[in-house]
């Protein structure tokens, strides 16, 4: 798992140059077409993060209620984020992946809630499958953030 969470600290490290580079307009910006911001993708990869690996475990999140309703699946921007919330969700990049390895190698992952992903049709059955397919769904909003920086000029 150490190249697993490796890998996931480098994506995280490619959003966070994106919350630290683009303007607050920018990062709240839908351009015409989409149907969500690049803030609003890294929310919600960080929220998908503690839904796949830590509610299907049964365990505490490191998000809370309100951070959920605002990025989980399904949800859209309804207002613009503050700085304070791009603040929040910079810090949250790190910690979360932080906490996620330093729980995985205590072994505090025991019980796991099995689960259909809706964008694979795959089921996860261990907390491993859920890390791992992680990666993959924070590739896609990775593409996707990059494609909204595009059409941002």
């Amino acid at each position: 798992m150490t190249f697993t969470f490796d890998v996931q600290r480098k994506t995280r490290g490619f959003l966070k140059q994106y919350l630290e580079t683009l303007s607050l307009k920018e990062l709240n910006t839908i351009p015409e077409g989409y149907n969500n911001s690049i803030l609003w993708n890294i929310g919600h990869i960080i929220v998908t993060q503690q839904l796949l690996v830590y509610k299907l475990s049964g365990l505490p999140m490191l998000v809370n209620e309100s951070q959920i309703s605002k990025y989980m699946k399904g949800t859209k921007p309804e207002a613009d984020a503050t700085q304070e919330e791009v603040n929040n969700l910079n810090k949250l990049l790190f910690t979360t992946v932080e906490q996620t390895k330093n729980d995985y190698q205590n072994g505090i992952f025991i019980d796991f809630n099995e689960y259909v992903l809706s964008t694979t049709g795959n089921t996860l059955t261990k907390v491993e499958e859920a890390i791992n397919f992680n990666l993959f769904h924070e590739g896609i909003h990775l593409g996707y953030i990059m494609a909204l920086k595009k059409a941002l000029k």
